[in-house]
């Protein structure tokens, strides 16, 4: 079926909530969009192929009618913080102290300074592999030991091995990042895995860097649990960050929140400058408010539409693609695919590339463990995300 037909038969999206056509997205100017040839389907970094919600085009449509492109208001006077722990509490009963606040420009920022201010030289952090590339190589390039505790795949998805965690932290060791949702396996943890991974990093005094970003985007039968909720201890040495960069796709805005659990880890954040971390975007603050404010109905909508896209996958991968492993995601809009199986004799990345046109991300980048893997970005239109796999499906023969 041609891709024009596969459009054709899309699922009608409300007035609220829209995929945008193949045209309109290759109009773009997005890394997605502008990395590979104009005959490739990019289904790879994690930016969605929909409409902006309503009330964020009218916020930066206003700003657009007044001319209104000035430097950003400063941090101290900015209401995001308190909007912020509305929203956690709203959504994840979680009340945060505002004042534990710091606006940054974006998560992976956070993370690179975090490493470089809360931790010395040489102290070793631990990674579930595998993970999202960026913060996994911030660790060598900020020159802290990479210390590795990979993910157990088991039949119903990845699980957080607590029995090898404690035996990887040694003395050296001195934090623990935890991304959760889970990117890129889409694995949300349990209060049972929480708990564990607490009572060790109270054990050994880790300080606990959380990758929050995917939580809005969760799927029925699972729960979101914020690790700084899980007792006093915890909130103490936890510093979490999200931003609505991937829920309601902003990361152009370059705004993200990093919320400590302590003033003085927030303090020692802090004394990285200001001027070197680098200024926000006009109007990124603002319509990150105006997202967590006044967008949860498009949030709930795109929800239902990304759900019927993983289980698209589930289904093609499970009839059309014997071989392939894949549990489908409990939240994000990633699918992560195992190839190895199949023998491909190169990267998945590599082959689908050549034989499918299809941009995938690659394996490898999020650790050891992506060898013969492909992270598949399904956050766009069906019919698109069918011509993607019907590539996929006639590549693999």
């Amino acid at each position: 079926m041609s891709l024009k037909s596969h459009l054709q038969m899309s699922t009608p999206p409300t007035m609220s909530f829209q995929t945008l056509p193949l045209d309109t997205l290759r109009t773009r100017h997005s890394n997605k969009w502008n990395r590979f040839d104009d005959d490739v389907i990019p289904a790879w970094v994690a930016d969605m192929d929909f409409a902006l919600a309503p009330p964020i085009r009218e916020c930066l449509a206003s700003a657009l009618e007044r001319h209104d492109f000035g430097y950003p208001i400063y941090a101290r006077n900015d209401p995001l913080p308190q909007v912020f722990s509305q929203r956690m509490q709203e959504r994840f009963d979680w009340s945060p102290d505002p004042e534990g606040v710091v606006i940054i420009t974006d998560v992976v920022q956070g993370f690179y300074v975090c490493f470089s201010q809360l931790l010395a030289p040489g102290d070793g952090v631990v990674v579930n592999t595998p993970l999202y590339p960026p913060i996994l190589q911030g660790v060598p390039e900020t020159g802290r030991r990479l210390v590795r505790n990979p993910l157990r795949p088991l039949d119903e998805g990845w699980a957080l091995d607590v029995d090898a965690l404690a035996r990887c932290i040694d003395e050296g060791t001195r934090a623990l990042v935890l991304c959760n949702p889970h990117n890129p396996s889409g694995r949300v943890f349990t209060r049972q895995e929480l708990d564990a991974v607490a009572s060790l990093a109270r054990q050994h005094d880790l300080i606990v860097l959380a990758d929050e970003i995917h939580a809005d985007l969760i799927y029925p039968g699972a729960s979101h649990i914020p690790f700084a909720t899980l007792s006093a201890d915890a909130a103490r040495r936890t510093v979490t960050f999200t931003s609505t960069t991937k829920a309601f796709n902003t990361a152009g805005l370059r705004c993200a929140i990093a919320h400590f659990g302590s003033p003085e880890l927030k303090a020692r954040f802090q004394e990285f400058s200001p001027r070197l971390r680098g200024g926000l975007v006009a109007y990124g603050a603002e319509v990150t408010r105006v997202a967590w404010q006044q967008c949860q109905g498009w949030l709930d909508e795109a929800l239902v539409y990304l759900q019927g896209n993983r289980d698209l996958i589930a289904r093609t991968v499970a009839e059309r693609m014997p071989g392939v492993r894949h549990v489908a995601p409990q939240s994000t809009y990633l699918a992560w695919l195992d190839f190895n199986d199949l023998k491909l004799n190169r990267d998945p990345h590599a082959f689908f590339l050549e034989k499918a046109r299809v941009g995938l991300s690659e394996g490898p980048t999020f650790g050891e463990e992506g060898q013969g893997c492909a992270r598949v970005n399904f956050a766009t239109d069906r019919g698109v995300l069918q011509e993607i796999l019907d590539r996929m499906v006639t590549a693999l023969g």
